[in-house]
C-alpha cells in the first residue's frame, strides 16, 4: 500500500441525516444495548466530534487528525474537549474533560487527503481530568497484532448517527502492509478514531483505529487503519509524564464476541 492516498474521515460537525436503509450497521437504541461497550464514546471537540475509546482509567485513544482545526493548519486548543462515554440521544453514561494529549512528532496532517505514511501514525492518546471508576467502564486492551484476524468489528459515531453508536459486527481484513490494515468496513465521514476490534485470547481487543478510506475503481469503499504496535504505549507514557509504558488494563466487564447474538451497539467517526 505504499504511496496510497487516504481520505481522512475527520471531525463531524453535528447535524441529522437519516441512516441509509439496508446498512450493515446496527444502531444501539437503549442502554442495555451498550452492555460491554461502555468504554467507547463520542469525543466532542471545539470544531465537531470524533469517536474515542478508553485504554486506561484516564486515557482515551483516537485518531490524531481529529485534533487539527478545519484548515488543518494548526492543532486545536484542547480546552473544552469532552469524552462522553456511551453517548445516546443527548445523555452519556459518564463524561470527562480532556486535559492533554500526545501524538507522534512525525505525524503530518495538511488536509483531508493523507499519505499512507501519515495514516500509519494517525494515533493520539488523550488524558482525562479524572479516572473512570471500575463501575463505570472497563478499558479495552490493545491487540498484540502478531496474528492476522480474518474478521473485525467496528464501533462508531458518524454522519446520520450522531446521537447513538453503531456497530458493524463483522467486516473482513483484506490486506495488510508493515504499517497499515485494509478492511471492507462500512465507514464514512465521522468514523475517524473509531476502534477496530478483533478477537485475541478469547477477548475483544483494539486492533486498529479508523484513519480514513479510499475507493476502488468499481466504487467499493475500503477502510484504512494503522498498525498500533508500540506507539500507543509510548504516547500513553508521554501524556502521563512517565518514562514507562502504562500498565495493562484489566479485562473488566464481559465483552461481546464477534457474531454473538445480542443487541447492537457501535461507534464510528467523521470529518468534512
Amino acid at each position: 500500500m505504499r504511496g496510497l492516498r487516504v481520505l481522512a474521515l475527520g471531525i463531524l460537525t453535528a447535524f441529522s441525516t437519516p441512516l441509509h436503509s439496508g446498512s450493515a450497521l446496527e444502531v444501539m437504541q437503549t442502554r442495555s444495548d451498550m452492555l460491554g461497550w461502555e468504554a467507547v464514546g463520542r469525543l466532542d471537540l471545539p470544531s465537531g466530534f470524533c469517536t474515542g475509546v478508553l485504554i486506561a482509567r484516564d486515557l482515551v485513544l483516537t485518531a490524531a487528525h481529529c485534533l487539527f482545526d478545519r484548515t488543518a493548519a494548526t492543532q486545536i486548543d484542547i480546552h473544552g474537549a469532552v469524552f462522553r462515554a456511551g453517548y445516546l440521544n443527548g445523555q452519556s453514561l459518564f463524561e470527562r474533560r480532556v486535559i492533554s494529549y500526545r501524538m507522534s512528532r512525525d505525524f503530518q496532517y495538511n488536509g483531508p487527503v493523507m499519505m499512507a505514511k501519515d495514516a500509519a501514525l494517525d494515533v493520539a492518546v488523550l488524558r482525562l481530568d479524572r479516572p473512570v471508576s471500575h463501575e463505570e467502564a472497563a478499558p479495552f486492551l490493545i491487540h498484540n497484532g502478531r496474528q492476522t484476524p480474518d474478521q473485525v468489528q467496528v464501533m462508531s459515531y458518524g454522519r446520520g448517527r450522531e446521537q447513538s453508536m453503531s456497530w458493524q459486527p463483522a467486516c473482513n481484513v483484506l490486506r495488510q502492509s508493515t504499517q497499515l490494515w485494509e478492511f471492507d468496513c462500512d465507514t464514512t465521514f465521522g468514523s475517524s478514531g473509531a476502534p477496530v476490534f478483533a478477537m485475541e485470547e478469547g477477548a475483544i481487543r483494539i486492533l486498529s483505529l479508523v484513519s480514513g478510506n479510499w475507493q476502488t475503481q468499481d466504487g467499493s469503499n475500503r477502510t484504512i487503519g494503522m498498525k498500533l504496535g508500540d506507539l500507543v504505549a509510548t504516547l500513553s507514557a508521554q501524556v502521563k509524564g512517565t518514562t514507562r509504558p502504562v500498565s495493562r488494563a484489566p479485562t473488566g466487564a464481559k465483552r461481546i464476541t464477534v457474531g454473538q447474538n445480542r443487541p447492537a451497539n457501535g461507534a464510528k467517526f467523521l470529518k468534512p
